[in-house]
């Protein structure tokens, strides 16, 4: 089966067929599923390998929570692929960079640990070999007197294998960039922001009673826009009010191509569970695996607590993910989810006019909170910044 699946794909509880053999191979692949046996449905007693089961279901979930995936029980695209990346290890494969063709998988991350831990700079360990990963890998070939091409063919493998004890563990990725923001200065001024209106056009998101996700968080981001370019940060939207701005990879492009500090994608939540509420952030991050953006990570941190602090909203915290536009951004990225539209609490709140204004501070204050030397950094909620004019 392809990897680069149709955004409709669904494999779930229930489904039968040659595609669900092949997720049941990889699940057995990962030690996940037991082969021995097969759970059926309720009532069903069935005898072939081609089911989705209540086992693999309860593995995908599994899989899922482990990857930094929402743990749905449903291999769609994202779920796929992840499941395709899990079955490669460091030397099963030789790596090398190709545009428009970037290999991804566990093997590549695991190079990208050794690299870091070896003094060399890869980029944020994301499992995805591109153009700053081979670069790093030619430095260590030039230092092993090695042919430096960037490819981790089996010579260079067994000279990393044969220094793998040499390493040292730790998280050199998390000094690397806080010396990269206390580098870029305190300024906002000549930062770069992308905004990330999720949906538009034709998908508009959560919808209910004539309200819609994709019109709300519109109304944030040209707010937003407007309260950070008075700041002297220079702004970019990925669509426009009526339109749709594609799927995560192709605003993860978009947002690559600016060279931002910064993207900051807003959405609202919807749930059959008229009682949940609140605001919650997303950042890069699978810490089961030892991956993460320290920036998105403190970054979440920091407008989570405003949010709450300022708006009044119910605090659901900052959480790791994996979703292709929080992975595949260049810059430190975040996904907020600024309350429920199915809670009624919180949807009265979402749709005032006083709510947007407090969102946008909160916003714009942690922006600049991530930018601040700590002992020159506010608490949460006391942070004020230069009025419009």
């Amino acid at each position: 089966m392809n990897q680069h699946l149709p955004q409709t794909y669904r494999r779930q509880l229930g489904d039968a067929g040659p595609d669900v053999a092949e997720i049941r191979f990889k699940l057995a692949l990962l030690g996940l599923l037991n082969t021995g046996g097969q759970a059926g449905l309720e009532g069903q007693h069935p005898s072939s390998a081609d089911l989705f089961d209540t086992e693999v279901d309860a593995a995908v979930r599994h899989f899922q929570q482990q990857r930094g995936l929402t743990a749905d029980g449903v291999v769609g695209p994202e779920t796929y692929r992840h499941l395709n990346e899990a079955r490669w290890h460091l030397g099963d494969r030789v790596l090398a960079h190709t545009v428009g063709n970037l290999q991804i998988g566990d093997d590549v991350a695991q190079l990208q640990h050794r690299l870091l831990n070896m003094g060399f700079t890869p980029g944020r360990v994301d499992g995805i070999y591109g153009s700053a990963t081979a670069q790093a890998l030619r430095d260590f070939q030039r230092n092993m007197a090695l042919h430096p091409d960037g490819v981790l063919g089996p010579a260079t493998f067994t000279v990393l294998e044969r220094l793998a004890r040499t390493v040292v563990g730790g998280a050199p990725h998390v000094m690397r960039e806080t010396e990269m923001l206390l580098r870029s200065g305190p300024a906002l001024t000549g930062k770069a922001v992308v905004i990330d209106p999720g949906h538009g056009g034709a998908d508009q998101g959560v919808h209910l009673g004539g309200v819609s996700e994709a019109e709300i968080v519109w109304k944030l981001a040209d707010r937003l826009q407007q309260r950070l370019t008075a700041l002297g940060v220079r702004t970019y939207l990925t669509r426009q009010a009526d339109q749709y701005g594609g799927d995560e990879t192709r605003r993860a492009e978009f947002a690559n191509a600016t060279d931002a500090n910064l993207l900051i994608s807003l959405h609202l939540e919807g749930h059959r569970n008229p009682s949940a509420s609140g605001v919650a952030s997303y950042y890069y991050g699978d810490e089961s695996q030892g991956r993460w953006s320290h920036a998105g990570k403190q970054f979440a941190g920091l407008v989570q607590r405003e949010l709450v602090a300022r708006s009044g909203l119910g605090d659901n915290r900052s959480h790791a993910r994996t979703w292709t536009l929080l992975r595949s951004t260049r810059m430190a990225a975040v996904r907020l989810e600024l309350g429920y539209l199915t809670n009624a609490a919180d949807a009265s709140r979402i749709s005032s006019p006083e709510f947007r204004a407090q969102a946008v501070e909160s916003i714009a204050v942690a922006v600049q909170r991530l930018y601040l030397p700590p002992e020159d950094d506010s608490p949460t909620g006391v942070l004020h910044l230069p009025a419009l004019t």
